[in-house]
């Protein structure tokens, strides 16, 4: 990936804050603003429901964001007992974007979910996965205990730790009368290992799920019953997951359960004893799985239309390499005995090698479902553009932070307000918190040369103190933050992705919220495509490609101006 990257003129950074451990407290919201988080001591033992009147009184002022009037959570499938579970996490009423995504996984179809940042896409799939989990249980009779599906199994995959943490948060803070979670879930990662009790949800990034799966275990027993009890995959931040280092994990993640349906398959039709069955996905997995992947990597260089028209469905012909279908035609004729929903903010789909590319061609069958503002403006954030240099962006810099000082705007406390402000690296991170320092204004720092009890620590004091969090792209995906009222960019986004992810931390579920960025005269031309795509109501991928940067586009532009002048001049 080509970023392009114009270094903020700034003083290095000389000392770091300290800040102390605080009591746990559980914090909710709508999205995915709901964690295990230590909190002043004057937090502790305040209701959850105390949100509840708050969220009624702006839901005038979020009609976009909510479902249509008459719309419930029963009205999509979902039972009383879990509707009124999710009442008491301040989820009265379903998001437009819940709305339309819960029936299609409760059918059991594969899901695109793409929906911009703050839509409510965390409880798009974490409800119909409870429902489907433990949505038959008969409270009344059962006494609250419940007689779930024995070893049925959902599995949530994350880019990291931190987003798994607060998953995993989110998943318990949904309670029965008896005050205990509906659901079973367990996080693999970080310090975590794997749960000795089954749970009835895993969340986990991608390398570890593997290294429990095959190097911490060769014996293969915990991969078996593993990847058979399984019956539903999750992908949050696909379009991360899908690309970089974390793209071949996943497909090889996506091959071993999607060879797990095909033995499966074969076993019903065949009535063979499932010991048999097995045996034989054990010895034969491996052979399979780096076919299957082998494959995926040569349709990367194929057409579109040639994926259209499954010229690449035909069997190899060279006699010295052996025959290798493709899987999916394979899949056609397999009995599907599990679900894949995928779920991002950002999803390009222009080019064959994109994130929406390859779902497209490994999931051709899949429901796709769009938010109003995927990829677009929204309306309800104020976007201001200041072209800075480098004698004046620190003096604007400053300025951009003092004025939203005075803001009031916080759910726990009307007192409280937020502050992100966003750089292209870990250095100018740290500049930025010295300069803000140096002027006697207080913030935090969050980036990835902290250590995780670092991140965690400052995320928290955020959280509830509010004030202002200096930090990289590492904030930018999945930390739902309540009511940040300003974010600020100090450098201007590398690609238009990260542009998405930074602004989507404000004016989340319908709330509004300010974006101040500022820009040098190199990244003039890239802001002006930014605007101008906005301006039409036009996505804003297309003003520039997340697989090369701005700047490369705009060189090509340039050469091809110069070719065509010495033409116009010889004709003049």
């Amino acid at each position: 990936m080509h970023l392009v990257r114009h270094p903020l003129v700034l003083r290095p950074l000389f000392s770091t804050l300290s800040v102390a451990r605080r009591p746990t407290l559980f914090l909710l919201g709508h999205g995915r603003c709901l964690t295990s988080l230590p909190c002043p001591h004057r937090f502790v033992g305040r209701s959850f429901l105390a949100d509840a009147k708050l969220v009624e009184d702006a839901k005038s002022d979020r009609v976009g964001f909510f479902a249509e009037e008459g719309v419930s959570w029963q009205s999509l499938g979902i039972s009383d007992h879990i509707s009124r579970a999710l009442a008491g996490v301040s989820l009265q009423t379903p998001s437009a974007v819940q709305a339309a995504s819960i029936p299609h996984i409760l059918s059991g179809s594969d899901v695109v979910v793409a929906a911009e940042t703050g839509s409510g896409k965390t409880h798009s799939y974490l409800v119909p996965l409870i429902q489907n989990l433990c949505g038959n249980f008969d409270l009344e009779i059962n006494g609250a205990k419940g007689i779930a599906e024995p070893d049925k199994m959902s599995l949530v995959l994350c880019p990291n730790v931190m987003l798994c943490e607060q998953i995993v948060q989110m998943a318990n803070c949904i309670v029965n009368d008896m005050g205990k979670p509906l659901m079973k879930v367990a996080s693999v990662c970080g310090q975590r290992g794997w749960p000795v009790a089954q749970p009835q949800l895993i969340v986990s990034t991608p390398a570890a799920l593997l290294n429990y799966l095959f190097a911490f275990e060769p014996e293969e027993r915990r991969r078996g019953s593993f990847v058979r009890n399984v019956k539903v995959v999750v992908f949050d931040e696909a379009d991360l997951l899908l690309c970089g280092s974390f793209q071949n994990k996943v497909i090889q993640i996506i091959n071993m359960f999607r060879f797990d349906e095909k033995v499966l398959s074969k076993m019903q039709s065949s009535e063979n004893s499932i010991k048999d069955s097995s045996q034989n996905s054990s010895e034969h997995f491996e052979s399979e799985y780096e076919e299957e992947l082998h494959l995926v990597g040569e349709q990367d260089d194929t057409s579109e239309n040639d994926s259209a028209d499954h010229k690449s469905c035909e069997p190899c012909t060279d006699k010295d390499e052996p025959a290798v279908k493709d899987w999916r035609r394979v899949r056609k004729s397999y009995i599907r005995s599990k679900q894949y929903i995928f779920v991002a903010a950002t999803l390009p789909g222009n080019g064959k090698k994109t994130a929406g590319g390859l779902l497209r061609r490994m999931f051709p069958e899949a429901i796709w479902l769009s938010g109003n503002y995927l990829h677009r403006h929204n309306p309800s954030l104020e976007l201001r553009w200041i072209q800075v240099n480098t004698d004046t962006q620190i003096d604007a810099l400053l300025d951009a932070v003092r004025s939203c000082c005075n803001k009031k705007l916080g759910s726990f406390n009307d007192d409280v307000y937020r502050t992100m402000v966003f750089t292209n690296t870990v250095a100018s991170a740290e500049s930025v918190a010295k300069i803000l320092h140096m002027s006697e204004i207080e913030c935090t720092s969050y980036h990835s040369e902290s250590s995780l009890e670092e991140r965690t620590r400052n995320l928290i004091d955020f959280r509830y103190k509010g004030g202002i969090l200096v930090c990289t792209d590492a904030a930018a995906r999945g930390l739902d933050i309540p009511n940040v009222s300003h974010v600020i960019q100090a450098e201007f986004a590398s690609s238009a992705v990260d542009f998405l992810h930074r602004i989507g931390r404000t004016a989340r579920a319908g709330r509004s919220g300010i974006v101040t960025s500022l820009y040098t005269d190199s990244n003039r031309d890239l802001v002006a495509a930014v605007r101008q795509a906005m301006k039409t109501d036009q996505p804003v991928e297309s003003a520039f490609s997340r697989k090369r940067s701005f700047r490369n586009k705009i060189k090509k532009l340039g050469r091809s101006r110069a070719e065509v002048a010495p033409n116009c001049n010889s004709m003049t």
